[in-house]
């Protein structure tokens, strides 16, 4: 459903609300590490995340990113997916046709209507705060 960059995105973001709640900030290194994704790939997802204001990255001793509580309640994961995968995933068609509208719709155009417009319900009213909740009570995890 999503692109690999925009999972590694959620789970990072989610991963780095955790330890700004928890008291520290996470480096890249070990972003990459908590959340299986390539620390390059990473690195780079990051800086667009803060680029576009999501996180904050902070130099020096002591610096990694962070992303601080009321900040957390805030950003939700359609904010995320709008800045690594633009809003396609609202738009684009269920097949991957090129064009695809109620003009000339697909098979699968009306159900797909239905699904994209509870995802985007979903993706708007669930924040990164919601979610990182689940992992500091060990209910949900970033890593298998």
């Amino acid at each position: 459903m999503f692109s690999k960059a925009c999972e590694y995105a959620i789970r990072a973001t989610i991963l780095i609300a955790k330890a700004s709640e928890e008291g520290y900030r996470l480096n890249v290194k070990a972003i990459a590490a908590q959340t299986d994704s390539p620390e390059a790939f990473t690195a780079k997802i990051l800086q667009k995340l803060g680029h576009h204001g999501l996180i904050t990255s902070v130099k020096g001793p002591g610096g990694g990113f962070d992303l601080p509580k009321a900040q957390a309640r805030k950003v939700t994961l359609s904010d995320i997916v709008k800045v690594i995968d633009d809003d396609s995933i609202y738009k684009g068609c269920a097949l991957g046709l090129a064009q695809c509208n109620s003009a000339k719709p697909c098979p699968l155009h009306d159900h797909f209507l239905r699904i994209r417009e509870d995802l985007r319900r979903m993706l708007e009213g669930t924040t990164v705060h919601d979610l990182m909740s689940g992992l500091a009570e060990g209910e949900t995890f970033l890593k298998r």
